[in-house]
């Protein structure tokens, strides 16, 4: 399986840390939110990865390279303005082939079980389902949520989550979007859902959307707390 990590963001809400580092450098318990990522996605066997690159690119090129010191194949994805999620993963479906592939924003920070990725893809495979969203209970600075979920399915109505920034995807989900062009993610999924082709589940773990610089501080801070026996 293969997988992608949005890092083209320009991390407007996170300025004045973004106007010379790109955010998915920004250090978080010793090192780049992206580096967390690549870590654990080499962990569960994930060995081919996509990123697409933006604001500040060259930098996250420069720092973790073709992959290799991580044990992963990195291949770039360059947007010369960013194209919002959907248009993003739309222009590097060439470097993701034809099966379904795990998707995660590089400015999140998630203990989920990227190793379930396998077995989602493989669901999605082998039935109607065009997208998979890991959702989250609502944070403070998100109260109102996204989705709702029933029986499994990602649904428009009902209680309210918050998706998590990972996803897994089948490129049939992005058929009609031209590489290049800029186009969000939400109204592919709530058409998905209306069609009742997205599986969704809630993930009760540690997440972090890492948008400000005081939810950086405040990871930071509980990433460096000692572990304990």
């Amino acid at each position: 399986m293969r997988a992608m990590i949005l890092a083209a963001g320009r991390g407007e809400r996170m300025r004045p840390l973004t106007d010379a580092r790109p955010k998915p450098l920004l250090p978080v318990g010793g090192k780049p939110l992206i580096v967390w990522h690549l870590e654990r996605l080499a962990a569960c066997g994930v060995r081919e990865i996509a990123v697409n690159v933006s604001w500040l690119g060259e930098q996250i090129e420069r720092e973790i390279g073709d992959g290799r010191r991580f044990g992963v194949r990195i291949r770039y994805s360059p947007e010369p303005q960013a194209l919002e999620t959907a248009g993003g993963i739309a222009t590097a479906l060439p470097l993701l082939g034809q099966a379904p592939f795990l998707v995660v924003n590089a400015d999140i920070w998630c203990d989920f079980d990227f190793g379930r990725a396998r077995t989602i893809a493989a669901q999605l495979q082998h039935s109607a389902l065009l997208a998979w969203c890991v959702l989250v209970p609502n944070p403070p600075h998100h109260p109102g949520g996204d989705f709702g979920l029933e029986s499994g399915f990602l649904t428009e109505h009902g209680e309210r989550l918050t998706f998590s920034g990972i996803g897994i995807y089948s490129p049939a989900l992005f058929d009609g979007l031209q590489r290049g062009e800029r186009a969000p993610l939400a109204p592919l999924l709530r058409r998905a859902a209306r069609e009742r082709r997205a599986g969704a589940e809630l993930h009760r773990g540690t997440w972090s959307d890492v948008g400000t610089p005081q939810r950086l501080a405040a990871l930071d801070a509980q990433l460096q707390l000692p572990t304990g026996d």
